[in-house]
């Protein structure tokens, strides 16, 4: 790049170059760059709009008097920076609105304060001064400042460091695909009654946590789209996870449960209760109509004032305000439209705004998404409070982004990037790079708002959660962003405000006493990971990614502040991965070539030779078992072998796969492949049921417990 298109791409936050996870060098094109200056409102298509996208980011650090946001640790000092003309008035009065309610105030002489450096806007000069604050309780605060004029900024106050238990304890759990769980009572898909019974089982059996993929809203328009990583909205729920029996008012209303035993549902219950594959359109098509007859017997029987149900969904709709609402009206006009791709809507509804006038129909139909989004909380809180018996509890994700054409880009638009998608460099996951669909937030209209949209989502996800991983955790540094219709090599990193972001999470963590855990695979920036462990941010670590040359790491070589597991949801299984399966599976759909797969199938063999070598020398290798991968079969002894050997790590956390308790041999999901792969689909083998009555589940849980 140009040197003037350089320095834009710079100060806007655009990285110039990356390193792969192979240590090879890419450059970012003069192409690439210009098109993410263009998302992010900054035109650099020729040298005069250069400059002027320039002269407008020099120019916006000098017009901003005090910070829309000042993020400060929770004991130290405060910092305020102020851009004031030279011929500010000399006294400066300051005071703050404390969180709880009291304030503080004092006041100084301009004179006092140190310019570090010095400006011009307008043809006025203008310096920076640092106003010092002294320390002040975690929390979030109002500052004023008053010199010739007002000013008000937010102050965030946050402790140093994320909750974290203490860690002279090794905790272990287990990590579900929720709609995969099969049961006799579910209507085709896992639900939160399954939640709530696995959780019961696994505190019974010693575990400190259940964790689950991301529950978030997804479509309900387009019931197959069923990415958890896609969601339409990361603060709402997805309510086809509600147990329509559950509900209350499914033991009040006759009409709702003869409906329910009619042919037309209960034989399509049925069917996908007895499928392998999840069938997302038979799940929505017959627990919505149920829930429609709920909620239109909850409107007759609990509309009164003096309910006391109608008051508690009133006092939740209350609580949960206009998000809420622009949440269910997008909903709604998905509906309306027959898409929930917005851009196709008519002109006039594509913006929240026009939620002011609503017919008596919509308004009803909003009112039934209100009341689902109701039910998703009581019945996810009562699973989450089954757990209270368990040192962590519910262990929840939250995904990188949400799906462009989502309900949290329609509610905020201003706040996300146009024509930009986020994804990552080539890498184990994926070799040729990836596109994941979804949007990122713009860092500076984040900022500018004060970081409300992160805190919002920071205090959903956590609320009653013992844990939360944050999927791709590095995008809180930076974010692989690719324009639209290029490829994935064609991405290049932006720069986010990490330690603004970790001080949020940081205060959400400890006030709701969870445990923030961070998705750091693939391409990880030098010195993250540390930075991530002194704000005791846990790591996440793959078995089959700690390897040091020609051997796995030992037990005692993983680093304390993780959580460890064989695999996850983007990888083999145990079974599948000593099957090759996911190699085969590749080839099939012609993700790899012929030699790549030759390749991978050399590589896997020699990787199976050193885990069995690592099971020999901590002495764990089944009794009887040759030691050859190629005459080694796959056994449930096996299994048991390597969860006890990471089970003995010193890790603070050891997360158990239920697809490899139930030795599933396909994966949930296979990176690089769109179709012609069951994606976010394939259903447990086993029904719970008899998973948590099986003398050999209990007895690999108990060697788990044992070494933990």
């Amino acid at each position: 790049m140009d040197e003037a298109l350089n320095k834009l791409a710079d100060l806007a936050g655009i990285e110039a170059r990356y390193w792969d996870i192979e240590g090879r060098l890419h450059e970012t094109s003069p192409e690439t760059a210009r098109r993410l200056l263009g998302a992010l409102g900054l035109p650099a298509e020729t040298q005069a709009e250069i400059s002027a996208s320039l002269a407008q980011l020099e120019e916006e650090q000098w017009r901003e008097t005090l910070p829309p946001v000042i993020v400060a640790t929770e004991g130290r000092e405060i910092a305020i920076p102020l851009r004031l003309s030279a011929a500010a008035a000399l006294t400066l009065r300051w005071s703050l609105d404390l969180e709880g309610g009291r304030q503080v105030e004092g006041e100084c002489n301009l004179a006092d304060l140190a310019i570090e450096s010095t400006g011009a806007l307008d043809g006025t000069s203008v310096v920076l001064r640092q106003l010092r604050l002294p320390a002040q309780p975690a929390g979030y605060h109002c500052l004023r400042v008053k010199t010739d004029a007002p000013f008000v900024s937010s102050l965030i106050v946050a402790p140093a460091r994320c909750y974290l238990p203490a860690l002279d304890h090794r905790y272990w759990g287990i990590a579900a695909q929720l709609y995969a769980v099969r049961s006799e009572n579910n209507w085709g898909m896992g639900d939160f009654t399954d939640l709530r019974a696995l959780m019961d089982w696994a505190g019974e059996r010693g575990a400190a946590t259940v964790g689950v993929n991301p529950l978030h809203a997804l479509f309900l328009d387009t019931p197959e789209d069923a990415s958890p990583y896609s969601p339409s909205s990361r603060r709402f729920l997805n309510p086809l996870y509600i147990d329509a029996t559950a509900v209350p008012d499914y033991t009040e209303s006759t009409e709702a449960r003869l409906f329910a035993s009619t042919p037309s549902i209960s034989d399509v219950v049925n069917a996908a209760r007895a499928r392998d594959i999840v069938d997302y359109t038979a799940v929505a098509r017959t627990k919505l109509a149920v829930l429609e007859r709920l909620y239109r017997h909850f409107r007759i029987a609990h509309g009164g004032e003096m309910d006391p149900r109608g008051r508690a969904y009133r006092t939740f709709v209350a609580e949960a305000g206009i998000d809420l609402h622009r949440f269910v009206l997008f909903q709604m006009l998905a509906e309306r439209f027959g898409t929930h791709d917005w851009t196709a809507w008519p002109q006039t509804w594509r913006r929240p705004n026009s939620a002011e006038s609503l017919s008596i129909d919509q308004a009803e139909r909003v009112g039934f998404f209100k009341y689902l989004q109701w039910q998703c909380t009581i019945q996810l809180s009562a699973a989450a409070k089954s757990a209270s018996g368990m040192p962590i509890g519910l262990y929840k994700d939250l995904a990188v982004g949400v799906d462009a054409a989502g309900a949290d880009y329609w509610a905020d638009q201003d706040l996300f990037l146009r024509d930009v998608g986020v994804g990552a460099p080539p890498d184990p996951f994926n070799e040729q790079g990836q596109n994941w669909g979804s949007v990122a937030f713009n860092p500076r209209r984040l900022r500018a708002g004060g970081y409300a949209h992160f805190i919002a989502l920071m205090r959903d996800n956590m609320r009653g959660a013992g844990a939360l991983r944050i999927d791709h955790v590095m995008g809180w540094q930076r974010l692989f962003l690719i324009p639209a219709g290029a490829h994935a090599s064609m991405g290049a990193y932006l720069r986010f405000p990490l330690n603004d972001l970790v001080a949020i999470a940081a205060l959400e963590s400890q006030r709701n006493k969870c445990i923030v855990i961070g998705e750091d695979l693939g391409t990880v920036p030098e010195g993250f990971r540390e930075r991530m462990a002194a704000a005791n941010i846990l790591s996440c670590r793959i078995l089959y990614f700690e390897r040091e040359e020609d051997r796995f790491r030992g037990p005692g070589e993983f680093p304390m502040r993780a959580v460890l597991s064989a695999t996850t949801h983007d990888l083999a299984t145990l079974r599948g991965y000593w099957a090759a399966e996911d190699i085969a599976a590749k080839a099939r759909l012609g993700i790899l070539s012929g030699d790549e797969e030759r390749q991978s199938n050399e590589e896997r063999v020699r990787d199976k030779r050193l885990l069995l070598q690592a099971l020999a020398e901590e002495g764990l290798l089944p009794h009887g078992l040759d030691p050859v991968p190629g005459r080694t079969p796959w056994t449930l002894s096996l299994a048991t072998a390597i969860h006890t050997y990471l089970a003995s790590s010193r890790s603070v956390l050891f997360m158990l796969q239920l697809d490899d308790l139930t030795n599933e041999e396909c994966q949930v999901n296979l990176p690089g492949s769109i179709t012609g792969y069951p994606n976010w689909r394939r259903r447990l083998s086993r029904a719970l049921e008899e998973i948590v009555s099986d003398p050999l589940m209990v007895q690999t849980l108990a060697t788990v417990t044992r070494e933990r």
